[in-house]
């Protein structure tokens, strides 16, 4: 007696989805949403100040294909990305020397404390006095904002570096640089990534500010030019810019962290596994 095995039916749901095809949707599905409630709620707009959706979409190739990629949101770019570097490099050195240090953590926290409270952009119209209105101003504002949540992040970040990590290092007596490098800097990343991605959030916004003060070029500053000259449709594609210019940072600033804290996501994984 012979017995069949039937065959097993092929369910089209039971087929593996494409991994990347979920998360894309989570992305997109918010700022799609957005748009098209945008487009449609501003379909029959008669107002001057708040033009249809598509005159904006129509405006943008003529006002910003044209040239203003390189004389304006190209040297915004650049300025940013100096003053966000020089940030990085001074608020990591500035922060693992203070977080190793009690003594010079004590001696400094008073002058960090009076100095994060002033706002940047109240120091535009003293630094136009000493630096001019030239490209050097425009960086210091951006490096002095970015500097303070990079460096306080990475003191605290240093801070938090387990006692037993340290000791096992001075054990086995690791020189002076490779202990930085291996334990006091990996150890702190993540906090220091923290502290880089709220930088860079303050970055762009003093970008514009700094233009909008007695500049010549720049993306702040056209976006004045045409709020000024009434050119609101164009003045809106200068806003939808400025938050491409964010997303695309972000973006980069993500395929930077992942390497960075690999080991990290590694070691949570492992604890929660684990548990």
């Amino acid at each position: 007696m012979s017995t069949t095995v039937p065959k097993a039916r092929v369910n089209l749901r039971d087929k593996p989805r494409d991994p990347l095809l979920r998360p894309l949707i989570v992305i997109l599905a918010l700022p799609v949403a957005l748009v098209v409630a945008w487009w449609l709620w501003s379909a029959d707009s008669t107002s001057f100040f708040a033009p249809p959706l598509a005159d904006i979409v129509a405006a943008f190739p003529g006002t910003w294909l044209e040239g203003r990629l390189t004389s304006d949101v190209l040297p915004s770019v650049i300025r940013l990305l100096i003053g966000y570097a020089i940030a990085l490099v001074v608020g990591i050195g500035l922060g693992m020397a203070i977080g190793l240090s009690p003594t010079l953590r004590a001696f400094t926290e008073p002058a960090l404390e009076f100095f994060r409270a002033i706002p940047p952009p109240v120091m535009i119209p003293i630094l136009m006095l000493f630096l001019g209105i030239f490209t050097t101003m425009k960086v210091f504002v951006i490096a002095t904002g970015c500097l303070w949540p990079i460096l306080l992040n990475t003191i605290e970040g240093v801070r938090g570096i387990d006692d037993v990590l340290r000791d096992t290092s001075q054990v086995y007596r690791l020189r002076r640089g490779t202990q930085l490098r291996t334990l006091v800097l990996r150890g702190a990343s993540p906090q220091i990534m923290t502290g880089a991605r709220q930088a860079l959030s303050i970055g762009i916004i003093l970008m514009v500010i700094s233009e909008m003060f007695a500049a010549t070029n720049g993306l702040g500053f056209t976006i004045v030019q045409f709020q000024r000259s009434f050119a609101i449709p164009q003045m809106w594609t200068g806003i939808i810019l400025l938050g491409l210019v964010g997303v695309v940072l972000s973006i980069i600033f993500r395929a930077v962290e992942r390497p960075v804290l690999a080991w990290y996501r590694g070691l949570r994984q492992s604890q929660r596994g684990g548990n």
